[in-house]
């Protein structure tokens, strides 16, 4: 089998309602409103076209301060500095180590890739910091080709690239959406909410 991995909520930590609260205190006072805020700023057009390469980091800036009212300086700070929030979780970077180690024997892996929405400014920087991410194969982020999950595009893009039979490919990801998308187009998908979890379902489902 061949494995494709997400990287924020699997692989790096993804908390976009503890990093608003901790960015705006008066605006994100109470969990509820944390969430809300949070909901605003990251699920909307604006920070999708972002994830897609298809506005930079200014302008997003520039359009999440104007449209939420929120101090520019700040948004600013906290959209650069989003980098150093992704951090890597243990139990999936083991996993990942886990399943390389079984495709140097031979055991059942064939390949290790990535399937990320990403902006570029944060892919180019977990590439430099985090030496792990070079035992994958290949892999692809959004900001990179212009197009984002849970698109079809994306996944194809994907299969080419490296030559992908469809009924060959694990997926894990936190978004069921994402998941859906890679099931339509016959890929096996795991939703991940749980990382620690993650071992003892590649093996139970798949022999991984």
């Amino acid at each position: 089998m061949n494995v494709v991995f997400d990287f924020g909520a699997v692989l790096f930590t993804w908390r976009p309602v503890e990093i608003v609260a901790n960015a705006f205190p008066e605006r994100a006072a109470t969990p509820a409103e944390a969430t809300q805020l949070a909901h605003a700023m990251f699920s909307h057009e604006d920070w999708q076209d972002y994830d897609r390469g298809l506005l930079e980091m200014e302008a997003v800036v520039q359009r999440l301060s104007s449209r939420l009212a929120l101090d520019r300086d700040a948004v600013q700070t906290l959209v650069q500095n989003i980098g150093e929030c992704l951090q890597p979780i243990a139990e999936t970077v083991a996993v990942l180590q886990s399943l390389r180690d079984k495709r140097q024997a031979g055991e059942g892996v064939r390949g290790l890739y990535f399937l990320s929405n990403m902006p570029r400014p944060y892919a180019r920087e977990l590439e430099q910091k985090h030496a792990f991410l070079q035992q994958f194969d290949g892999g692809i982020f959004s900001g990179d080709v212009l197009l984002s999950k849970p698109n079809p595009a994306i996944y194809r893009m994907l299969q080419a690239r490296y030559q992908l039979q469809p009924d060959s490919i694990v997926f894990i990801d936190d978004m069921h959406a994402n998941v859906q998308a890679a099931n339509a187009l016959g890929w096996q998908g795991i939703q991940l909410t749980e990382p620690h979890t993650l071992a003892d379902t590649l093996r139970h489902q798949f022999s991984l």
